[in-house]
């Protein structure tokens, strides 16, 4: 049985409204809202794993969706591997400040996969951990070590890392990252065959 993979990016945050960098900052009022709208449009499994990244706005997010500890049979875990990524000196920044500040070092992160200027993570560095993350879920399913029969999988992330699973999906260069676009709330579908992991429409 093939493995169903639902990322959904985390509601937006006013951090992310006023174009800064995340600082772990929780979903505000309107952040809550629009996570809470979006919980019957998206169609998610009765039978899902449902795995969270540490970060305050992804696990508000989990939690408007109603996908709480006890909203699934699966329940819900936490999952450093889908941390956002790691953004060094630039955390919390904005970007028009970084703009005047450092307009090189943005410029060459914005389209060079191997650039980390701020001192965190590159887009590639990120690509390799994403694709560490997915390899090993498979693993645990076919050894059965996530509880019960299921095949679906839900996990709420952030926008850089369903863009780098998708380039780890596809054997893509890391390089394609600035063409892939994740909105707030935008779910993606990844499955796991005999033929290794696919990209699939999915179905909101």
């Amino acid at each position: 049985m093939d493995t169903r993979l639902l990322l959904i990016s985390h509601a937006s945050t006013a951090a992310m409204r006023a174009g800064r960098f995340p600082a772990d900052d929780p979903l505000d009022a309107r952040g809550l809202a629009e996570a809470a709208a979006a919980r019957a449009r998206l169609s998610i499994p009765d039978d899902a794993a449902v795995f969270v990244s540490p970060a305050v706005c992804a696990r508000d997010t989990a939690s408007a969706l109603g996908l709480g500890a006890a909203a699934l049979g699966q329940g819900t875990s936490v999952d450093k591997g889908l941390a956002d990524m790691h953004y060094g000196l630039w955390h919390g920044r904005r970007l028009a400040d970084l703009a005047l500040e450092a307009s090189h070092d943005l410029a060459t992160w914005t389209h060079d996969p191997d650039a980390a200027a701020h001192g965190g993570e590159s887009f590639s560095q990120l690509v390799k951990r994403v694709g560490q993350w997915l390899d090993a879920l498979n693993g645990a399913l076919s050894e059965g070590v996530i509880l019960g029969n299921t095949q679906n999988v839900v996990a709420v992330t952030h926008a850089p890392v369903i863009r780098a699973a998708i380039v780890h999906a596809l054997g893509a260069p890391p390089a394609v990252f600035p063409r892939i676009e994740i909105a707030p709330l935008s779910m993606v579908e990844l499955r796991r065959s005999r033929r290794g992991w696919t990209w699939w429409p999915a179905s909101q």
